[in-house]
């Protein structure tokens, strides 16, 4: 069977080659035209005069479009219809789109685009959380507020009592390849659009409204991504409007692309947060009650932002049984970017606080971190049979029946050899009296679905030809993370072929129409269950021809090896499918899939929004320096629940990357907005990613022996954004690094740079 061998990715060999194909690798056609945008200046106010003359006469252009020109809908939201492709006369923060220049190239365009001569009248922006709560300045009428029990009184009643505020780091996508598109007016007046998207059936959704055009008339296409991370949930889709419009308005097919800067200017990032706590613990470092105020900078625009908050509220029990709760969200409107979806989805923010908590706890009690998460995980599945069902409760009102890491944490603490590591960090903080050393192990228990339960759907379309090679499409996208070859795996798997057999196509809204975006870690749980569904189906076609052709009962017949085993008879399955076409036995079928079990009321905060939970841990050790705050991670061991996973090698890949972007999220990624409101961290000189270097010097990933509990494809489990959460291990450690340095607790802030470390070393040495 081809599931659960650890293959390598359909298109590795492009990948290192440089053979793969993405939208600025598309040859054009003859005379295509490229398009940029002229961008604001200032965070808040309004145009008071636009003049274009310049842009017009510049060298290479041909149009110039203004929100006055767009034939139909000018937005480009994914949710509230409050983002204009073009500004009306409001500028709402200083990088959005003011006009659309078209051009013979696309350094034409860009040059073109600096030329505006644009006055404004200029309001004082709202750029903070602080300036957005002072100015009431939000999404929604007021905050979101979920509790289960009694938080206050649990509080009062408490032994123990602390409170603080963490600071909660944004984060730049940087996927490698920028926002791109690229589109083609047919001769009946429909668009081909190839984007480089997470999200094809909203780019087609979005352009068919910019047109004026039914669905059907827009087909989007998108063969791969060069990263998306959720950058590209949302953000392509003023990239593929302006390039269908100006299509439809010229006749030619249009291109657009960002360059780095424009691209980070322009577009959203994760959401930063302030979360304040407080929380009630006895002397075991139990917690008794806790109150979270979750406070979100969602920038100008609603986009995904509800969503994102919901899920932070979502995640603020990780892996702890908080009875007495109160978690309340503030998400706030100000003139930045408007913030989107991010690889974690809210998830990441929320976890983090409570990681904060169970750190602060430990401190309080000078206990070991582990101990204190570890007396406040949710009991052992099984454990207590009944009791269990009665304790094992989120926030959210959700049962936790698959809890593993009372044993997964075992495994790696031992693997990792913790307690001795530790001992031997708190010899050497002893001794050394510059250099520092912090070790930290937290878990993840992290949610997979969509929230909006609607979401939770897959189509897929296979062809067997009738020469036994296999053709299937399906509504997930490829940005690198090893889709299409997991789907792959599983169709080879139903019938029984190698891989050599099959072929998936481009992702293509003709194809397999109104598909979710790529993202909730649900594409190989939503995609491969479509396509076995598709599989299954023709398999049972051709079983009940053979069966009755061959004189076989189809329930015997047995498709494995390349063969199709019917009684005495073996066919290839080449020689099959030519049997079953030359009988008019239809080998196309269309799958579809539907996650059961969900039901969530988000205004209520009551429900099951996950159809079951990924689980994991990481244990980093690192290093400071306490005169200049530099640091290094030292080692990293993980353990990492990816069920009875599809592809070993694809996922351990995943939950490397996935560490290392949560280490960069929390270290050395720093987003830094003037007073102005313009982003000063847009480029890779002023905006530090992880690089080579920066990864754990010792970095041991395995996966834990686990099939899922609930009936997902091969009872396997998605791995796409738990292991960024993985990362939080690394601030918990640099945390412990700068415990050393004194009695304080250290309040160390994300992202963990050296000059926040060297501020919080220096605050401890000073008490």
């Amino acid at each position: 069977m081809s599931v659960a061998k650890p293959l390598p990715h359909d298109s590795a060999r492009q990948h290192v080659t440089g053979q793969a194909r993405y939208v600025d690798d598309i040859p054009v056609p003859r005379n295509c035209l490229h398009l940029a945008f002229g961008l604001a200046t200032i965070a808040k106010g309004r145009v008071t005069d636009m003049d274009l003359s310049a842009v017009r006469a510049a060298p290479g252009v041909r149009l110039v479009l203004t929100a006055d020109d767009l034939p139909f809908a000018n937005d480009v939201s994914p949710s509230a219809h409050d983002e204009p492709l073009l500004s009306d006369g409001s500028v709402h923060y200083l990088g959005q789109p003011l006009f659309l220049v078209i051009a013979d190239s696309h350094l034409a365009a860009r040059k073109a685009a600096r030329k505006g001569e644009i006055s404004y009248r200029e309001d004082t922006p709202i750029l903070t959380i602080d300036q957005a709560m002072a100015a009431d300045s939000r999404f929604e009428d007021g905050p979101r507020i979920w509790a289960r029990g009694d938080a206050a009184a649990a509080l009062k009643s408490a032994p123990h009592q602390l409170s603080g505020t963490l600071e909660v780091a944004g984060q730049e996508h940087f996927y490698l390849e920028g926002q791109a598109a690229l589109a083609q007016v047919q001769d009946n007046g429909d668009m081909v659009v190839q984007s480089s998207t997470q999200h094809p059936t909203e780019i087609q959704h979005k352009v068919a409204e910019a047109l004026g055009k039914p669905m059907h008339a827009v087909r989007v296409e998108t063969r791969r991504m060069g990263g998306g991370f959720g950058g590209k949930e949302s953000q392509g889709n003023a990239l593929a409007v302006s390039c269908a419009v100006a299509s439809a308005i010229t006749g030619m097919a249009c291109k657009m692309r960002y360059d780095r800067d424009d691209d980070m200017i322009i577009t959203g990032k994760r959401h930063d947060f302030r979360i304040h706590y407080t929380v009630g613990h006895d002397d075991q470092g139990r917690v008794l009650g806790l109150e979270f105020v979750q406070l979100a900078r969602c920038g100008w625009a609603q986009d995904l932002s509800l969503p994102v908050a919901d899920r932070a509220m979502l995640h603020a029990d990780n892996a702890y049984r908080l009875p007495d709760i109160r978690i309340e969200s503030h998400r706030l409107k100000t003139n930045t970017q408007s913030a989107t979806a991010f690889r974690g989805f809210g998830g990441p923010q929320g976890m983090l606080g409570i990681e904060r908590v169970m750190d602060h706890i430990a401190h309080d009690l000078g206990l070991d971190p582990l101990a204190v998460r570890q007396i406040n995980f949710y009991d052992e599945t099984g454990a207590t049979e009944g009791d269990a069902a009665q304790r094992n409760v989120t926030p959210y009102g959700q049962q936790v029946t698959d809890f593993v890491l009372h044993d997964l944490v075992a495994k790696l603490r031992d693997s990792a050899d913790y307690d001795a590591r530790r001992a031997a960090i708190a010899d050497w903080n002893e001794d050394s009296p510059v250099l520092k050393k912090g070790i930290a192990l937290t878990p993840v228990k992290f949610g997979i679905s969509f929230t909006l339960t609607h979401l939770n759907q897959a189509g897929a379309l296979v062809h067997v030809y009738q020469d036994g090679s296999v053709q299937l499409n399906h509504g997930g996208t490829e940005m690198g993370q090893g889709l299409n070859q997991k789907v792959a795996q599983v169709a080879a798997s139903r019938f029984g072929v190698g891989m050599e057999s099959l072929r998936i196509t481009a992702t293509d809204t003709g194809k397999v129409p109104n598909t979710s975006a790529t993202a909730a870690s649900s594409g190989s749980d939503l995609n491969g269950m479509a396509v076995k569904n598709a599989c299954d189906l023709i398999r049972a076609r051709m079983s009940d021809f053979l069966g009755s052709h061959l004189g076989c009962p189809a329930d015997e017949i047995n498709f494995a090896g390349g063969l199709v085993h019917a009684g005495d008879n073996v066919l290839t399955f080449a020689q099959a499918a030519q049997l079953c076409y030359e009988n008019r036995i239809s080998l196309s079928a269309t799958g579809f899939y539907k996650t059961p079990k969900l039901q969530w009321d988000r205004l209520k905060g009551d429900g099951r929004p996950f159809y079951y939970f990924a689980y994991g841990a990481a244990v980093t050790e690192v290093v400071i320096d306490t005169l200049t705050g530099e640091n290094r991670v030292l080692r990293c061991d993980i353990l990492h629940d990816a069920g009875s996973s599809l592809n070993p090698a694809i996922d351990i890949g995943q939950v490397e990357g996935g560490y290392v972007q949560g280490l960069g999220w929390l270290t050395t990624e720093e987003l830094v907005w003037d007073t102005t409101g313009h982003l000063r961290t847009h480029a890779p000189s002023t905006y530090k990613i992880p690089a080579c270097s920066d990864r754990p010097e010792v970095f041991n990933v395995a996966l834990y022996d686990n099939e899922n509990a609930e009936n997902t494809i091969y009872r396997s489990k998605a791995v796409g954004e738990p292991p960024l959460m993985l990362g939080i291990s690394a601030l918990m450690a640099l945390s412990d690094a700068v415990a050393a340095c004194g009695a304080s607790y250290p309040d160390l802030q994300s992202p963990a740079t050296p000059e926040k470390i060297l501020s919080a070393v220096q605050r401890v040495q000073d008490v």
